[in-house]
């Protein structure tokens, strides 16, 4: 696991935790912020995730996850600024865990590119 797919798996522990139903009389807005917070953190491990690869092969692979990754930091700036004040909290925690399940398929897909470039890289079988 590179630098950047171990800092996109820590934001997205940090996301998985926030997002569990606040406790009976926390103050929502306690819970909004902190959930805010975490999707900061995940905004920021998207921007300094590298897909790239030098091989031709990957190319399209790489392409893809880079428009992957596009998508997903417009749906976390998105909901960056609805956690604050969307007032149906249950919908709003079902788009964080849809989002957490497609930022965890993204970070799989960063990981499948990096084996498949060390395996070229090292000659693996054919």
């Amino acid at each position: 696991m590179t630098g950047a797919t171990a800092a996109m798996a820590e934001a997205l522990r940090a996301l998985e935790q926030a997002i569990v139903p606040p406790r009976p009389g926390t103050p929502v807005g306690n819970w909004r912020w902190s959930v805010r917070q975490r999707l900061t953190g995940v905004r920021e491990a998207l921007a300094n995730e590298d897909a790239g690869s030098s091989d031709a092969w990957l190319s399209a692979r790489t392409g893809s996850a880079l428009r992957e990754r596009h998508t997903l930091v417009g749906r976390v700036v998105s909901l960056g600024s609805d956690v604050l004040d969307r007032p149906d909290v249950d919908r709003l925690r079902a788009e964080l865990r849809r989002l957490v399940a497609d930022l965890n398929h993204h970070l799989q897909h960063l990981n499948d590119l990096a084996y498949d470039d060390v395996e070229l890289e090292l000659g693996g079988e054919d």
